[in-house]
């Protein structure tokens, strides 16, 4: 198996392929995960969620952003992490970053609050296993 470090720059391209990603945070004493559909706007990730959803409180405090895939049949794939904070910016934002108009989130309802998530460290991974 080889597993290897990526660097800031791979990490950020690796981004650019997905829409859905992973924030991980504490509330009530207990660490969520929850999938987020995102978009990324040079190194920060843009998110919507509810404006009195369960991501809420993230502004300010400190959370993981995380987005993998992987290939069974070609035995590789990748991991990027984000050691960040969130900030609530204007819904006006995300939608001039690129390529937001094409990217809604999943989830139904109001999604009208917008969150900026802006990397305090960028890391990742690719792992490919030896053919048997």
């Amino acid at each position: 198996m080889m597993i290897a470090e990526l660097t800031e720059q791979e990490c950020l391209e690796l981004l650019t392929t997905t829409t859905v990603g992973r924030v991980g945070f504490v509330a009530d004493d207990r660490v969520l995960i929850l999938p987020v559909n995102y978009v990324l706007d040079g190194r920060d990730v843009l998110i919507r969620t509810a404006p009195e959803g369960i991501l809420s409180p993230l502004p300010d405090t400190p959370i993981a952003f995380e987005v993998d895939r992987h290939d069974d049949l070609a035995g590789s794939g990748w991991s990027v992490l984000l050691s960040t904070r969130a900030s609530e910016i204007d819904a006006a934002e995300v939608a001039t970053a690129p390529g937001a108009a094409h990217k809604h989130p999943w989830a139904g309802g109001d999604r009208s609050r917008a969150l900026r998530l802006t990397p305090e460290t960028i890391s990742g991974r690719h792992v490919r296993r030896d053919r048997a």
